[in-house]
This record gives structure tokens, sequence and C-alpha cells, in this order.
């Protein structure tokens, strides 16, 4: 394939020079703007014509001799490829015949018009993808630092998008920046203990809810004291769930109350009106569990406002932690606590999970112990490590041959995803 990139200062400018660099019947690509102007990448129309496929033109019910048909139909040379107007127009053609396949043609056509269209962005974003070490090193360099840390290519295409000219050590520090900006954080427990109000606990099995529950209860009691805090769990189906919390608040000498449903929920609340800070621990699930949905709705019709924190593995993979966000945000979510921050090698998913969708973090679970390890979140600790764990040993660390190859195809994986879900 034969992609031409043109860049003007204009749109006008870049047409009349595709038009006579290809003529009028080329097809466009695409279009962007860039620094200076516009890009255009097109391609001749001999070169759709050439993806064509073979069109079998049906024989007659009584065979011509061939002297004869020599004579009367001219000679098509083979060499000459079938026009791209003639090709389409030949699609429709086999569309619009009447017979009893005429459905399964018109699926076959529009199969056949997907796959090109696939192949053609394949080969658009492999050559986008490709040259972008020659175009811009610095711009390179950050997207393998960002992607090997365990961020995600589409936040990496963002900051690549965004990203000021400059050598690769500007951009590196603009790169960091950009990230402690966008990266939101409680900024004083205040916000949390001394406001007061009831918080829910959520997140799927193992991220550390209980744990963490009786780590913020234990940092309340010492600020405001036992008689202000009650605990609420509605962990009825793992074996030793409510025990692991009632002995935390044994412990701390504060009372545990079990619910099973929103009725129970509501009643609880109501008998716990005069306490300063009600915490729930929730019962984890899988996030593509439809029960987290029945979850959220019971915490919303607590007929009291109950603010939800969600609970992000850190060893977890970006994917993964993607989906838990999308399960438990369908009512919105009110901050978010990173936990096993000890265990990640990488806190880069996390990172970019809390930076795509906007969570604040509040706190950083680092360990079991209880409260010592609860710690106020950092934005600037945060990417500082997530960059600092990247070892150049890692069996996922790209190299520069292969920068082009997996932006590419995170691009494609990207879009057909997105198709799926629309």
């Amino acid at each position: 394939m034969n992609v031409k990139r043109i860049v003007a200062k204009t749109s006008r400018e870049a047409m009349r020079q595709l038009r006579d660099l290809l003529g009028p019947d080329a097809v466009i690509l695409s279009n962007r703007a860039v620094d200076g102007g516009v890009e255009v990448l097109a391609l001749p129309a001999e070169d759709i014509a050439a993806m064509a496929p073979p069109v079998v033109d049906v024989p007659a019910a009584e065979p011509v001799p061939a002297a004869r048909a020599a004579a009367s139909e001219p000679r098509r040379a083979e060499a000459d490829p079938v026009p791209a107007v003639t090709f389409k127009r030949r699609l429709i053609e086999r569309v619009a015949v009447p017979s009893e396949d005429s459905t399964q043609l018109a699926q076959s056509v529009i199969s056949e018009i997907k796959a090109m269209q696939t192949k053609l962005e394949s080969q658009l974003a492999d050559l986008t993808w490709r040259d972008l070490p020659t175009r811009d090193p610095a711009g390179a360099t950050m997207m393998r630092e960002v992607l090997a840390a365990g961020f995600s290519a589409t936040l990496a295409r963002e900051l690549l998008e965004a990203a000021p000219k400059g050598d690769a050590e500007q951009v590196q520090a603009w790169m960091r920046n950009t990230l402690m900006k966008r990266l939101s954080v409680m900024q004083s427990e205040n916000e949390l203990l001394d406001a007061g109000g009831v918080f829910a606990l959520m997140g799927p099995t193992g991220a550390g809810k209980t744990t963490t529950t009786a780590k913020l209860a234990a940092r309340f009691v010492v600020r405001h004291g036992a008689d202000k805090l009650a605990l609420l769990t509605t962990d009825s189906y793992r074996i030793g769930g409510h025990e692991q919390l009632r002995i935390y608040g044994k412990i701390l000498g504060v009372a545990v109350h079990a619910v099973r449903d929103a009725a129970d929920l509501r009643l609880a609340l109501s008998e716990l009106r005069n306490k300063h800070t009600v915490l729930i621990d929730t019962v984890g699930m899988s996030q593509r569990d439809q029960a987290v949905a029945e979850q959220v709705e019971m915490l919303c019709q607590a007929g009291k406002p109950i603010k939800r924190l969600l609970l992000l593995n850190a060893t977890s993979h970006g994917d993964t932690l993607n989906e838990v966000v999308q399960a438990y945000q369908t009512r919105g979510l009110d901050g978010c606590i990173l936990s096993k921050i000890d265990e990640a090698a990488s806190l880069g998913p996390a990172l970019d999970c809390a930076i795509r969708h906007e969570l604040n973090v509040h706190y950083l679970a680092t360990g079991q112990r209880v409260p010592e390890d609860l710690h106020l979140a950092n934005r600037q600790y945060l990417i500082h490590r997530a960059f600092k764990t990247r070892t150049l040993s890692s069996p996922w660390q790209l190299e520069d041959s292969e920068l082009a190859f997996a932006l590419s195809g995170m691009q494609a994986s990207h879009r057909e995803s997105a198709v799926t879900l629309g």
C-alpha cells in the first residue's frame, strides 16, 4: 500500500496538493490538526481497487464461441486495475441481484468491506506509530516510559497528544507533573474523620475491606473516642466475616451490627443516628456479579446519605481494575483507597484507573497491621513510586522496535472493544 502523507497550512491547500498528487479519485484515510496546519493521509484509487475481491462473471446460458466473443468484446488488459468507482458499483449490483441467496450475499459483501476497513485501519495505525521515534524522539521516549510503568495506552496517547515540544528530559518532567496534577488525593484526614457521616467500604473479594475498615475505626477512636463510632457489616456470606470485624470491634470497644438487606440497614442507621461516624463493611463479590448493582442500590435506599469508598487492589491487572470501577460507580463514588501497596510490583495500573475515572484517592493500605499500615495518599510519592519500580530486566519491558507494533495493536483492541460495548 502506498499511503501518502500531506501536511499543509490549511485544509484547502491540503486538498489541492492531494488532487495534484493522487488525482480526484484518491481515497482519504484520515485528517487531523497538527502543529502548523493539517495532516491528510490518503491512498490512490488504484490501491483500493487492488484490494477488491475478484468478481466472477456468470457465463451465459448458451456458450459463445471464443473467436466471436473476442471479436465482439474488446480485450481487457490483465494488468489494468479495476477503478475504485467500478468496484463500488459492482458491489452495489451484487447486493441488488434478486435471488434466494440475496441476504447471504449482502452479508458477505458487508463482511468483505469490514475486512478491507480493518486492514486499512491496521496498516494506517502501524504506519502512524512506526515513524514516531524518528518524528518525535522525546514523545517516543515518554510513551515507552509510561507504558513500561503500567499505565494504559489510552492515557499514554492523551499525554502524547498534549505533550509540548522539547528534549526528552523536559518532556519527561512535563509528563510527571501532568500526572501529579491529574491525580486527585485527599488533602487532610479532617475531610473524613472530623466531618463524620456514614461511610461504606466496597470492592471485590480479597481487596482488604474488613482490615481497612478496622484501620479507619482505630484512627477514629484515637481522635474522637469509641462511643461516637459504630460498625456495620453486610457480610453474611463469608465464613467468619462477622467474627473478624467483631474481634476488631471488641478490641476497640465499638459495637458491631450485622445487616442483611435494605430494611435492616435503614433500621440500623435510624437507631445509630446519634453516632458521629458509622463505617459499613460490605460483602465482597466479583465485579461481574449482578449482585453488585443490588448492593449499590441497597446503600442508595438506606434513607441517609452514604459515602461510598471503593477498595482498589494495587496488585490487580489494569483491565480488572477498570472493570471494578465501572461496576461499582453506577451510582457514583466518593473516593477510593488503594490497598496492598506493599505487594504491588507496579502502581501504574491503579493510578491510571484513578486518573482516568477521576477518583479521589483517600488512603494507601500497605499491610495487615491495625492501624499502622494505613497512610494518607501523597501524589508526589505515588507518581515517583510508579516510575521508580520499573526495571530493565522486566519481561514486560518494550524495545524500541516493538513500540509501534504494541501501540497499533492496543489501538485496534481499544477500537474493537468500543464497538462491542456500543
